[in-house]
């Protein structure tokens, strides 16, 4: 599983002191200079924790895709949402430890005076990768909840009640920001440099990356009628998308505290016992004998070669011993990487849009195949096995039941293992796999949106009351725009 580690902890925060001596009023305990390049790294580190945090106070969308069931408090899979306040957890973390930091470290780009080709383009690919990062910080936020506080948010207390933006037009100035970012990103010059944890400044592989997260929200947009998806896939492929998962944006942590995998904090750490691998997901691999599952989950009973899910969203609790577990070698190592978007979903990208006839893409067969062995290879599963599920009746692109979204979206689901926000997100738009609904519910119940933070009605009331009568109700069963089907 090849991905970066993260390059000098010393970068998180960068205090520029001028002098031993303080002066009166200044706290000696905080950086009164912060520079663009901590900031950055900051707000790095403050995304890609939020989007693999096991705490479910700040994160539950493993369990919306159902890759996960609690074993005694269930009342999170079991979709009540302000007990915890998970909305207001979740938005709060992504404003305030992503998009906050990146506008700042904006901010002090803009007003920084350069000269000369090799500082003016180092600068421009800087501004560039705040850009990317920024929208994709966007893009999940629109994911969670539709409507959102956008081109009014940020402003503090020049704007403590933000109007909500339409979804659908955020979207399109997400795509015009990823153009303007791909426009301005020259990769002969430096940009972050080990400030930057994702890609050590390589400005080549933030093009692909950009590339490949417009190819996503191209797809994503495929069955919205007023936008032209070919020319989106059409413009992500000519700039080039991932051809390899080693260019692919993998989040590795340091692997020491605080610097770990949201699995190691949760499970070694805190040595929690509070989820179990779905029966929604064990038994659709068991049904098509997946090799990955020897890779994720314990044998259950032990020696037995059987693996056996916790039901998912049950009313009460059950005993974590009588089920299979996660696999502490790979997922409880203190480095496990969080993916945020990789060349297998890529290749599931083009097998789409290929089926959809976007961007004059062909094959939609190899795109699939190719997605598939590449997930197998990631978890360590070997090439015959993995050629053996391929050659089954029931996973092989041209035998297998159903229309594109079936095929594609069971297939791209299960290689989704662990990404709870592109998984839940996958599944509302090709409505496959099929999932479980919790007990005393039915499947209509299943969330397809996160509810706006609970303390909006207080603190925004007016703007909150909009947005919701603009998007169909503030339910977790409102659609979407981009969910039409």
């Amino acid at each position: 599983m090849k991905s970066r580690t993260i390059y000098g902890l010393f970068l998180v925060i960068a205090v520029l002191v001028g002098s031993c001596e303080l002066p009166d009023n200044i706290d000696p305990k905080n950086a009164q200079k912060v520079s663009p390049d901590a900031l950055f790294s900051q707000a790095q580190i403050g995304l890609t924790r939020q989007l693999g945090h096991m705490n479910v106070n700040l994160n539950i969308s493993r369990l919306l895709a159902q890759y996960q069931s609690e074993v005694t408090y269930t009342t999170e899979s079991r979709y009540i949402f302000h007990d915890r306040q998970i909305p207001d957890n979740f938005s709060d973390n992504m404003y305030r430890d992503a998009l906050i930091n990146l506008k700042d470290a904006k901010s002090l780009l803009d007003a920084k005076a350069v000269s000369g080709t090799v500082l003016t383009k180092t600068k421009a690919n800087q501004l560039a990768l705040i850009n990317v990062w920024a929208v994709y910080a966007w893009h999940v936020m629109v994911d969670q909840f539709g409507n959102i506080p956008y081109s009014q948010a940020l402003m503090g207390a020049e704007n403590s009640r933000p109007a909500y933006d339409d979804a659908l037009t955020i979207y399109l100035d997400l795509i015009d920001r990823l153009d303007d970012a791909i426009a301005n990103m020259d990769p002969d010059y430096s940009s972050f440099g080990n400030a930057d944890l994702l890609y050590g400044g390589d400005v080549a592989l933030w093009i692909k990356f950009a590339a490949s997260l417009k190819l996503r929200i191209a797809l994503r947009l495929s069955d919205v009628p007023s936008v032209d998806a070919d020319a989106l896939v059409t413009e992500a492929l000519a700039t080039g998308v991932f051809e390899d998962q080693t260019e692919s944006a993998i989040w590795k942590p340091y692997g020491i505290a605080p610097y770990i995998s949201p699995y190691y904090q949760a499970f070694v750490l805190d040595a929690r016992k509070d989820f179990c691998p779905s029966n929604t997901l064990v038994d659709l691999m068991n049904t098509l004998s997946d090799p990955r599952r020897a890779q994720w989950f314990t044998e259950y009973p032990a020696g037995s070669g059987e693996y056996l899910g916790l039901p998912y969203g049950k009313a009460g609790s059950s005993n974590y011993r009588s089920f299979s577990h996660f696999v502490d070698e790979i997922l409880y190592s203190p480095d496990f990487p969080t993916i945020l978007c990789d060349y297998v979903e890529v290749e599931f990208l083009l097998a789409e849009a290929a089926e959809r006839d976007l961007g004059d893409v062909t094959g939609p067969g190899d795109h699939y195949r190719t997605a598939i062995l590449e997930s197998m290879k990631y978890w360590g599963v070997s090439d015959d096995d993995a050629s053996d599920y391929l050659g089954q009746a029931s996973v092989s692109y041209g035998t297998a039941a159903g229309d594109f979204k079936q095929k594609i979206g069971t297939q791209k689901w299960l290689a989704l293992f662990d990404r709870g926000i592109e998984g839940w997100a996958e599944w509302r738009r090709l409505d496959y796999p099929i999932l479980y609904h919790p007990e005393g519910m039915t499947y209509d119940d299943i969330p397809t949106r996160m509810p706006y933070p609970f303390n909006e009605d207080t603190q925004n009331k007016e703007n909150w009351e909009a947005a919701s009568a603009a998007i169909g109700g503030d339910e977790a069963t409102t659609k979407l725009f981009w969910d039409l089907f």
